[in-house]
């Protein structure tokens, strides 16, 4: 763990400014200095993993504070905090915005390859997965373990292909779920970025 990893648990805690710098492209330059200021106002060691875990196990009303001192004295700090947060923020809320476009641009469009190809994508992976666990447990019941041992030595590649995999299933279930609830209400669904985005302005 860095201090880029606790970019979006700062911002959900109750430090906006600080956890969108930190989840920025100059989270690795300026992690140190800002997760120090951090950890004094938590009381805790100047690590990642003890900030992450003084969020963790402190109450929210109480971390809420903390962390409002401690975005106090970054801004006093380094005035230009504010402003880097807000600009990584309206970035990182811009490509989103992109991104449902395209998506909901698909869905009106009268392809069917742009149309179909996410819900096959999921179809065809769980059939995968599927057809997978039944030759394994088709060759145990025959007492051949010779499938089971070429997927033990294979573990390490397996992961990495359904992780991946999986990770872009996870991607396409997200953004159709904001998608469908965008065409309800006919606006973007703001997420973790657009509650920055929304809390940094607030700020100002």
């Amino acid at each position: 763990m860095d201090w880029r990893d606790l970019g979006g648990a700062l911002a959900k805690a109750g430090a906006p400014i600080i956890g969108a710098a930190l989840g920025g492209p100059f989270g690795g330059l300026i992690g140190q200095a800002i997760g120090g200021v951090v950890a004094d106002a938590l009381g805790v060691e100047a690590t990642p993993a003890a900030v992450d875990t003084a969020i963790r196990n402190t109450p929210a009303t109480t971390i809420q504070d903390k962390l409002a001192a401690a975005e106090s004295e970054a801004q006093a700090r380094w005035p230009a905090l504010a402003e880097i947060a807000k600009a990584e923020a309206e970035a990182q809320a811009r490509a989103l915005a992109e991104t449902n476009a395209t998506m909901r641009a698909e869905q009106a469009s009268g392809d069917v390859v742009q149309r179909w190809w996410r819900p096959l994508y999921a179809f065809e992976l769980t059939l995968e997965c599927a057809a997978f666990w039944a030759v394994l447990t088709v060759a145990l019941a025959r007492s051949d373990t010779a499938p089971l041992n070429a997927a033990i030595n294979a573990t390490g590649l397996l992961t990495l292909y359904w992780g991946a995999r999986f990770a872009v299933l996870g991607v396409y279930v997200n953004g159709r779920s904001r998608e469908k609830q965008a065409a309800l209400t006919g606006e973007p669904v703001p997420g973790v970025v657009g509650a920055v985005v929304k809390a940094v302005r607030g700020r100002k």
